[in-house]
């Protein structure tokens, strides 16, 4: 049986090794969005470890059953030598029982860990488990949460590529619809996006940041500034969807002068009391005109609405700071979210049969794309797409991609399709050959891609741009003796002959 003082060393060195593979695995440059997560979950498996080791460690230092401190007063007291054969005898008689026990290095372990990141197996790791829809931390998976809001009520019916643009703006969802329903959608949503974020970043603590949430959550809650819970969308009206608006009346005769039975349906609107004569029934709801709830005098409230009013206050503020947090996590995992749109937009726009040729592949292993050594199969030598592969050959024909335009002013460059042909001609290439040739790029040469065409065009601008020019010797007018005008050069003519 080992000792105190022995299982305390055993767990001081523990706690080396344990910070000694952490900073290994924290040197390792990852290569792949995949190779990180591993690498994070892994150093979170070790960072746990490290303090539950420490956890012991300071339970030990406590003593409470008093064994390290007798332990430390046998072999520092008057016997320490015959404390110090006890425990040799104890290790030589192990080892005598035990004669082919193999010594294995703690270190092991840790060392085949770091040996396992750093090497490019041929199959990809998967030490975190998540969906084929999620692709290894790349995208979100949101088809549940999509399904439960189309069942919501008062919800919007849309797809889920316009679902991933507004399911972050909870605040445009209808207040009246905050239901226990509405509740259990987003506590399920919140579930998920902290589960998520927590397999693609191990080592960030949502602790911290959900602590600040709060507290501006407290802040603007009790302002009533917190967005679609303010007062704007806290007075009496809004709050439960009332038909009847109250800001186009100005007098309690005006709103009497609506009738005994419109009266009653916009008081049972908003769940006050709805009996009475016509005047006491347009007092009562001209009464709560602009106030929010809480300033409701629970006397005018129907007496099961009355008592339910501080626990439908109570599951609101709930709702409301469960949606503070949804806004927190949506901001953290922003980049997924537009790289999910763009990937659900990019499934949809490819073929049938290049859906079942790929089976969703890109979403869920695109990883295995990254190596440098593979050789990928293209005879036609298409442009590659997103996911490293040659785009489909009916894309390459619908964008020109088969033409070839040639350029000379260019020094003969090449250019694949009609819209990077006519984007050339604005580039600093185009530019640079039309400055050697001495020619402005004008709009007056798009499309001319021959130097021969170029210098042909130019000198007839320059003609017919010298032909426009004011000419004083034929243009400028004089006048001789006799009151003739003439031109210029007749006029010298005329002056050197001697005859004006």
């Amino acid at each position: 049986m080992e000792t105190t003082v022995e299982q305390q060393r055993q767990l001081y060195e523990e706690k080396e090794r344990l910070k000694e593979a952490m900073k290994n695995l924290m040197l390792i440059k990852p290569q792949t969005l995949r190779d990180t997560i591993n690498c994070d979950y892994t150093t979170r498996l070790l960072l746990d470890k490290a303090i539950l080791t420490n956890e012991t460690i300071l339970e030990l230092d406590q003593d409470k059953d008093g064994l390290r401190k007798e332990e430390i007063d046998a072999i520092s007291g008057p016997n320490e030598f015959g404390e110090f054969y006890k425990h040799l005898k104890e290790i030589k008689d192990f080892h005598r029982k035990h004669p082919d026990e193999i010594f294995i290095p703690k270190s092991v372990e840790y060392d085949q860990l770091q040996k396992e990141m750093e090497t490019q197996a041929e199959e990809p790791l998967n030490l975190i488990e998540f969906t084929d829809e999620e692709g290894y931390g790349k995208f979100l998976d949101l088809h549940e949460s999509h399904t439960i809001f189309l069942n919501l009520k008062g919800a919007e019916k849309l797809s889920y590529v316009r679902y991933l643009d507004s399911f972050n703006k909870l605040h445009n969802y209808p207040k009246k619809f905050k239901n226990k329903q509405y509740k259990e959608y987003v506590e399920a949503m919140l579930h998920y996006l902290i589960t998520y974020f927590e397999k693609l970043k191990p080592l960030h603590d949502l602790n911290d940041e959900f602590v600040n949430v709060e507290k501006e959550f407290k802040t603007e809650w009790e302002s009533s500034s917190f967005v679609g819970w303010g007062k704007e969308a806290g007075s009496a009206m809004t709050h439960t969807g009332a038909a009847l608006d109250l800001s186009a009346f100005s007098s309690v005769e005006e709103l009497a002068s609506l009738g005994l039975d419109r009266l009653k349906s916009a008081l049972m609107a908003i769940n006050l009391k709805c009996g009475g004569t016509l005047e006491q029934r347009a007092e009562r709801l001209f009464s709560v005109k602009g106030k929010p709830i809480d300033e409701i005098s629970p006397a005018l409230f129907a007496k099961k609405n009355a008592r339910s009013k501080k626990t439908g206050s109570h599951d609101d503020r709930n709702i409301a700071e469960t949606e503070s947090k949804i806004y927190k996590m949506v901001d953290l995992l922003d980049k997924q979210r537009l790289d999910t749109k763009e990937n659900v937009q990019r499934r949809q726009a490819r073929s049938e049969s290049e859906r079942d040729e790929d089976g969703d592949e890109g979403a869920s292993d695109s990883d295995s794309d990254d190596d440098d050594g593979e050789i990928i199969y293209n005879p036609k030598n298409l442009p590659l797409g997103w996911d490293g592969k040659p785009i489909p050959y009916w894309l390459y024909k619908l964008h020109g991609l088969n033409i070839n335009y040639k350029c000379e002013i260019c020094g003969n460059q090449n250019y694949r399709g009609p819209k990077a042909f006519q984007r050339h001609f604005s580039e600093w290439r185009h530019a640079h050959g039309m400055r050697c040739l001495g020619i402005p790029n004008t709009a007056h040469f798009a499309n001319v891609t021959k130097i021969e065409d170029a210098l042909a065009l130019w000198n007839k601008i320059r003609q017919t741009k010298d032909s426009e020019r004011w000419n004083p010797d034929h243009e400028e007018e004089f006048e001789d003796s006799a009151g003739n005008v003439v031109s210029k050069r007749t006029y010298d003519d005329l002056q050197r002959q001697g005859l004006l």
